[in-house]
């Protein structure tokens, strides 16, 4: 029986739910589908106009998703699956949109969401077992659980550059790119950045600007997605057993169904090695790290790859100088986060566009008309800041998050994220995260993981109200022995050797720590399933003010 019923139509303001959820993301609108489902009350708070998450406000020019259609959206309806059809192998973010404000159409999502509204302070009232929920509209709200929704990477940031206020020209994030569109068209452009979403916007934007320039710190390692329209045999195979193939994806390292090799690439003569690197570009996509079985383990074995992939670059671009600029050196590939585009370095064979080395010409300034490095100023209409995202922590920690004796998360985490299984943090009881730190997340198909924390949280919240249980909370003997493992396994690879936003290396003074669980999906998926089936092994459940009733 819910705690209260939350009306359907007035603006909250002040009252009681059974939870509060931060963000109405995928994982935002799929939580609160769960919970209706066991008879709780829960709203939405989303500061969007709609929703979508980062299908909502990701919406540069060329964003498309790096997953295929077919795998990258909800399993849990077989009539959902069955009913909506991708018109593109790699769907781009207006149809992906579609696709959320379908779902929350189909599931009468909206009713509970409140949108326009910012989450501003949440904390825990050790005396009634509450969170007290504030946002920026006056609404203040107690809910026996907080859920935060907020995505891995949906806090932008912008570069910390002399002279950014100055410029009179139009700037730009592509993480909060305007609704109503950009013209670039005879416009000089800027692009700052070369990670993911530059690669994808960069092709667009050279098309329609007179002339585009683009400052990159560190070149990225990319694979042609060879996208296309949706083959209809393809869509009938995944369509005529769903269910099964899903169920493969969901034990795959990445939640990613798509074919491994488990030979090592030192064990194959080198024309059979070529042979493999050639039908993978080919084909497309990051199945390409898949290739071979130690390519993310063994550095000589990731050289192999990431000279073929250097060869490419250099085989694309016409100007051996810009090629070699393009080419990425000094980490190895697949640690920093693989790319997946249509014909990104192509384009700079145009005659329109410049490419900058911030290595060599650092950027000193944003100037009123422009961006000067050291060698020059370049003069510019509008500037681009493709700079990435406080990732993984920054959407929660951004939010006042106080726990037992008023911690602050922000605080707890000052030296870097610390959870257990990346669901929970010791010391806020009944706050949960969707995809946190310590979580496969953002190495994963993000839906696989995030529909796989939804379900094991809507399990928790049944098994702790079928027996009276007002908390639970990780403990932190529980939490230090899961970040040293997420540690130990990390460097079992050679993804430290990098220094990425996967590190916290994009922030200026964010502790180096490597936060996503690379374990593997199904690995994840399993130990999960045995600490809930031993009884919540590692967290503390209690009923109000009595002893623990569970392992710790």
């Amino acid at each position: 029986m819910s705690e209260t019923t939350l009306p359907e139509t007035t603006p909250l303001k002040t009252g009681k739910v059974d939870a509060v959820i931060v963000g109405a993301g995928f994982a935002g609108m799929y939580m609160l589908h769960r919970l209706r489902g066991l008879g709780l009350a829960a709203v939405v708070f989303e500061q969007g106009t709609d929703v979508g998450g980062t299908w909502y406000w990701n919406r540069y020019p060329g964003a498309r998703c790096d997953v295929e259609s077919m795998q990258y959206s909800y399993s849990f309806s077989p009539e959902l699956q069955q009913d909506w059809h991708w018109s593109e192998r790699f769907s781009a973010q207006p149809e992906i949109l579609r696709y959320a404000q379908h779902v929350a159409d189909r599931l009468e999502l909206r009713r509970d969401i409140r949108f326009e509204t910012k989450v501003t302070r949440a904390s825990f009232d050790e005396a009634t077992n509450l969170w007290a929920v504030e946002t920026d509209r006056g609404d203040q709200v107690t809910a026996r659980y907080c859920i935060m929704a907020t995505g891995c990477l949906s806090s932008a940031r912008l570069p910390d550059i002399a002279g950014l206020d100055s410029f009179q020209g139009a700037t730009y994030h592509t993480g909060h790119w305007p609704h109503e569109g950009v013209d670039l068209a005879g416009k000089r452009v800027a692009v700052i950045g070369t990670g993911s979403s530059a690669i994808q916007a960069i092709p667009v934007i050279a098309r329609q600007a007179a002339h585009l320039t683009v400052f990159q710190r560190t070149p990225n390692f990319s694979i042609p997605s060879r996208n296309a329209p949706m083959d209809a045999e393809y869509e009938g195979w995944w369509k005529s057993d769903y269910e099964a193939h899903r169920a493969k994806a969901r034990m795959m390292r990445t939640g990613i169904l798509y074919g491994l090799n488990e030979k090592s690439a030192l064990e194959v003569t080198p024309a059979e090695r070529l042979a493999e690197y050639e039908a993978r570009w080919a084909k497309g996509g990051t199945a390409f790290m898949a290739a071979f079985s130690d390519l993310i383990t063994n550095r000589e074995a990731n050289d192999t790859a990431a000279e073929f992939v250097r060869e490419k670059i250099r085989g694309l671009v016409k100007d051996p100088a810009v090629a070699e600029i393009l080419a990425p050196q000094g980490y190895p590939i697949g640690t920093k986060r693989i790319c997946v585009d249509t014909e990104y370095f192509e384009t700079f064979n145009r005659a329109n566009v410049t490419l900058v080395d911030v290595r060599d010409a650092p950027i000193e300034a944003i100037t009123p008309t422009g961006v000067r490095t050291r060698h020059g100023e370049t003069a510019v209409d509008a500037i681009v800041f493709a700079t990435g995202f406080d990732a993984m922590t920054g959407a929660l920690t951004r939010v006042d998050l106080r726990g037992r004796d008023g911690l602050g998360l922000a605080e707890k985490w000052a030296e870097g994220p610390r959870t257990y299984l990346g669901l929970m943090t010791a010391g806020f009881p009944n706050l949960f995260m969707i995809t946190g730190p310590g979580s496969p997340s953002v190495l994963s198909n993000m839906i696989v993981s995030i529909e796989q924390h939804v379900d094991w949280l809507a399990d928790c919240i049944a098994h702790l109200r079928a027996r009276g249980l007002e908390t639970i909370e990780a403990t932190r003997e529980a939490e230090e022995e899961w970040v040293a493992h997420v540690n130990e396994v990390a460097d079992r690879t050679l993804y430290p050797a990098a220094n990425s936003w996967y590190m916290g290396a994009n922030i200026p003074g964010k502790p180096r720590v490597f936060m996503p669980y690379i374990g593997g999906v199904g690995a994840y998926r399993e130990k999960c399933t045995e600490i809930a089936a031993q009884g919540y092994t590692g967290f503390r459940l209690k009923a109000g003010s009595q002893a623990a009733v569970a392992a710790e």
